[in-house]
């Protein structure tokens, strides 16, 4: 069986939902540091670099939608796991669970909305388990 070839060379962004942009804002921006990119005018929304994957925060409202927080966590990498948590706890964030996959090391938390996120760091090459 032949695979096609695949149209879809990436992916650009990620919405993530809120019901207060000011404070997802500052969340994003102040709490876990990201570079705010852009900051849209029609709608209470902007976008947040990662580094590899932008977030763009918008106002669920504001776009029609109804709110429903991502449940599944996006995973943000770090290159220290227990430096980053013990920085972003300095900053006011609670960690929800501490996890080692025997792969990976997660730590996942959630934003101001409930959207779910994890610090994660890979140490074992792809294809080891898990």
């Amino acid at each position: 069986m032949q695979t096609p070839t695949s149209v879809i060379s990436g992916v650009d962004f990620i919405s993530v939902p809120t019901r207060n942009y000011a404070a997802a804002a500052a969340f994003y921006g102040s709490v876990l540091g990201l570079r705010c990119s852009a900051t849209y005018e029609r709608v209470p929304g902007g976008e947040f670099e990662t580094g590899s994957l932008t977030l763009q925060v918008i106002d669920a409202a504001g776009i029609g939608r109804e709110f429903h927080p991502h449940r599944f966590p996006i995973a943000l990498h770090v290159e220290d796991i227990e430096a980053a948590r013990a920085e972003l706890e300095s900053r006011g964030v609670s960690f929800l669970h501490i996890l080692d996959s025997g792969v990976c090391h997660m730590a996942l938390f959630e934003d101001p909305d409930g959207n779910a996120l994890m610090l994660h760091h890979r140490y074992a090459p792809r294809g080891s388990g898990a």
